[in-house]
Formats: structure tokens, sequence, C-alpha cells
């Protein structure tokens, strides 16, 4: 705040100033007479649950949204965008949740993309050399010469991150940057923005992490409802405060780990297994090298390690989505190791993607069609080779009341959710059909403080109904209080498999960075 302070002078207008702005959709407020000011010089850390209105906010001052009431003010001038690009002409610059790139164009492409800095003529080896130079200035590791739809997803936050950067908007906007980041690429990013910010320039920082939060930030705002609740320094603000604001009551977590009394036991024999199973990624590699995994009914098993060594392999070979190059799939002791995604669903093995939108969700198709998407062909759904629509809605209904998802219209387009419900519904869809084992791919990303808890109390539900459960997550507290087990990947491989009550996170980290440790099982030593 000193510094953010010294960038004041008396009479001084902030960078930005939204003065009483609202925002409407059917059946639902948005946003309701929000004032934000934010200064030169600083970082504002920008909370609220998912749904409470940050990212309409932001899209209001990025020019994607028009306000139904209230003003945009800039450096003392009131403006009126009819679209990003008059936003972004005034230096409002944002990294969206949801990606904006163009999957065919590769990374040189989409960061050069409508930039007025490209060159008219250039070669695509001149463009992929100026992005491995622009990249190396930002500390952000990119692959200028591949196509963005060949990326994980982390690779594709980074391109994000990197495409906004390079513009030198005087206001960046940063919606969930460190989602998918290592947290030596999270603290590399924290420096570019106390750089950026030091030359007078300014940043919104939307995060669900409050402990990234706390340390980036000068002064932190909260919504709750769609309307702002509080703006506060940071310096007087703790997790437990902030997590009460944006819910609006206390957040317990407890150790989830712990069983209720009719909990199932865990099964000896596992109701999953991997042997010596080797895949291949999209471009041909190596992503998975003679992985050996047990999942037993009644258990979780977590799968740690730094992103993009072979975890996104992992959970489509376990669903049927990539097939093996060599090695053995058992699910509940038949074959699947030729069997294709269908097959997987049908045998009861459910699937809570990596990029829930684009790989859980048809976006465009509307809630109904997405909540019931797995039961179209079993009745109440379908009757013989007739489709249902009103027992579709009614299903439809009850998955949406089972996730505490307040749906105004089960005909709109999915994408119309807010990025915290659409997770939700995708994972009480799935549970619905989770019978044997539940893959669940980074299922907290996005989510705010209590949509995390909801969905751990969700995995802990079915690990006590006696379903297996592989939980794939970067957020090593989330494994450690959940999991019964943890593997530990690194470059396609396991480091190793250790119970969780004798580990620590100081031992995983040195197996997520190649260190092995003997494989043990859970069940032969009798827990």
């Amino acid at each position: 705040m000193a510094e953010t302070a010294a960038l004041r002078s008396h009479g001084t207008p902030p960078i930005v100033l939204l003065k009483g702005i609202a925002k409407y959709f059917p059946g639902v407020i948005a946003n309701q007479d929000i004032d934000l000011e934010v200064w030169a010089g600083e970082i504002h850390g920008l909370l609220g649950e998912n749904g409470a209105g940050k990212s309409t906010l932001m899209n209001i001052l990025t020019g994607i949204y028009k306000p139904d009431a209230g003003e945009i003010i800039l450096d003392g001038y009131a403006w009126e965008f009819a679209s990003p690009v008059e936003a972004i002409a005034a230096g409002i610059g944002m990294v969206h949740q949801h990606f904006k790139l163009v999957k065919a164009f590769t990374v040189a492409e989409n960061i050069h993309l409508g930039w007025s800095e490209t060159p008219p003529r250039i070669s695509a080896e001149a463009l992929e050399a100026r992005t491995a130079e622009l990249a190396a200035t930002f500390n952000l590791a990119v692959k200028p010469s591949v196509r963005v739809e060949d990326l994980s997803t982390g690779e594709q936050q980074r391109v994000e991150i990197l495409r906004v950067l390079t513009r030198q908007a005087r206001v960046l906007i940063l919606d969930e940057p460190t989602a998918v980041l290592t947290p030596a690429e999270a603290r590399e990013l924290f420096k570019a923005l106390r750089n950026f910010v030091s030359r007078g320039n300014a940043v919104i920082f939307i995060s669900h992490k409050l402990d990234e939060v706390l340390e980036i930030s000068d002064r932190i705002s909260v919504l709750r409802g769609g309307r702002k609740v509080t703006t506060e320094a940071t310096r007087n603000c703790n997790q437990k405060q902030l997590a009460k604001l944006m819910v609006g009551h206390e957040i317990v977590l407890n150790n989830l780990r712990a069983r209720s009394p009719g909990a199932a036991v865990v099964s000896r024999d596992p109701v999953m297994s991997l042997r010596n199973v080797s895949a291949y990624d999209d471009l041909g590699n190596v992503a998975l090298n003679g992985v050996s995994l047990d999942i037993h009914a009644g258990e979780i098993l977590g799968i740690a390690g730094v992103a993009g060594n072979g975890q996104k392999q992992l959970s489509h070979v376990l669903t049927g989505m990539r097939a093996v190059a060599s090695g053995s799939i058992v699910v509940d002791g038949r074959e699947f190791s030729c069997a294709g995604a269908g097959e997987f669903a049908d045998f009861g093995v459910g699937h809570i993607p990596e990029d829930r939108l684009t790989s859980g969700l048809a976006p465009a198709l509307s809630v109904t069609d997405n909540a019931v998407i797995r039961e179209y062909d079993h009745p109440p759904v379908a009757l013989g080779h007739w489709l249902r629509p009103g027992a579709a809605t009614a299903l439809a209904r009850s998955i949406a009341e089972a996730a505490a998802v307040a749906v105004p219209d089960f005909a709109m387009p999915v994408r119309n959710l807010s990025g915290g419900n659409q997770p939700l519904l995708v994972a009480r869809r799935e549970m619905r059909i989770a019978s044997r084992v539940l893959i669940a791919a980074y299922p907290s990303r996005g989510l705010d403080v209590g949509a995390i808890n909801t969905m751990m109390r969700y995995f802990v539900e079915l690990r006590d109904s006696g379903v297996g459960v592989v939980l794939i997550s970067e957020e090593l507290e989330e494994l450690l209080n959940l999991s019964d087990r943890i593997a530990v990947m690194f470059h396609g491989e396991i480091m190793g498999i250790i119970e969780t009550a004798s580990t620590d996170i100081e031992a995983i980290g040195l197996m997520m960075g190649g260190q092995r440790t003997p494989i043990r099982s859970l069940v032969s030593e009798g827990i």
C-alpha cells in the first residue's frame, strides 16, 4: 500500500472508477449498484463466490457487456465502450478464465493476431522468434510453433497471459490467472505484475486462492450476490475473514479423510487396475510410460504432479478417451484395454474432465440436454427409441437440485451458467453413472472456497458409498485432506504411491521433482 499511496497526488483521480454499475439478465441480477475504484500502482484483489458478479463486472469494464446503469470513468473521464476493441484502445486488457485463443493457429500467430505492432509481412520463423523473445521477457514458457489445440490447459493459459502482457495495457485484469500454473510459474507471474504496476499501471486480480490474493494485492474488494460487500486494505485481512465475507457465513474445513460410521470399507481387490500402461499424446510423444496403478472401491486415490507430466493423458486412458499403446486396463475383473469411452461409462466409470466447458459440456446445448446426456438412452428419459422431453427436464431439475445449482431456464444454453455452477452440474451428472469409479481431473480449478468444499464432499459421499475415486490435482493441501493414498507423476511415470497419513507436502514435492520412493499398497498394509 505504501507504493500505491506514493503514486497518488492530491486531486489525481483513480485510473479506474466504476460508479453505480448494474447489469441484469433474464431472472438474474448480475450486478447491482457497484462502486469500485482502482488506483495507479495498485494490485486490486477482487473476490466473490462463483456467480457473485465478478466476471460480469469485468466484462462491462472490458466492453463485452454494456451496463444497464452506472458509469465507467478512466483517469477522470467517462467512457462508453461499444466493443472490447475500444476498451483495449483505452488501455484495458483482460485474461479470461475461459480462453479466447484461436485453436487452429500457432502460439506465435495467437500472440500477434490483431496486434498493431505485428509487421504486415513476416515469415513464420521470424514470428516464432519474436514470440520466443517476448516469452523470455515476461518469464512465461511457451511453444511458439505449436498449434494451440495441441497444448495442455496450463500451456494455453500461459499463452493468454503473454498475449495481453505484450500489449502493455495500463489496466490488466486477470481472471484466475494461476489456476493452471505451477507455484514457480505463479511466482514469476507475480514478479511481472509487480513490475507492471511499478510503472504506474494497475492490476485487477480475480482469484479463489485466498493466500495468493493476500500475497499479491494492495487492497481487496468482495462481491456477494451481485453487490459489493466491502473494500479493505490487504494488510487488514485474513483468509478466514475473506471466506466469511464471500459466502456470508463461516466455512469449516475438516479433515475429509475421516469416514462416517456407515461408510463402505476399502475393497481388498482393486476395482480398476493399470499394468505397465504406456500412451502417446496428440503429437505422438510418449505421455505415459509404464504406469501401474490399483484403484480400490471405497478409497480416494490422489494423483499429484506439476502440470504437463501426463495427468491429462492418464485421465483419458482411465476413461477410454485415449487408446493405450501397451499395457493392460482391468475394470472390476473385465479387460478394458481396447474399450471406448462409451463402454467405460456404461460399466460405471464417471469422468469430470479437466476442461469442463468444452470437454464435459456441449456449450450451445441446453442445460437439460447437458444434464441428461449420459442417460438419453435409458428410462425414464427414453422409452424405447423415443425421447421423453418432460422426463428429461425433470431429471435435469433433480440433478441441478442435488448440485445446488440455481437454473433460471433449463432450455437456455449451458454456457450461460456461471463458471462455478458448470462444474458442479458436471460432477453431479457423472456421480450418477459412477457406480464403480469416478475420475476427477482438477475438479476445484476455478471454484470459490464454498464450491470447493461442496465438491470435496461429493467425493467423500461417493467414497463412503463404495466407489473408487481418482482425484487429479495440483493443490497438495487438497490431496492431503482428501486422499487415502497419493501417486506422484513425473515425466509420465509414477515416482511412488504413498499413504497420505504418513507423508507431508515436502516429501510429495521431492517426488514431483523426480525423486522416487518405494511403491506401497494401501490394502497390503491393512488400511
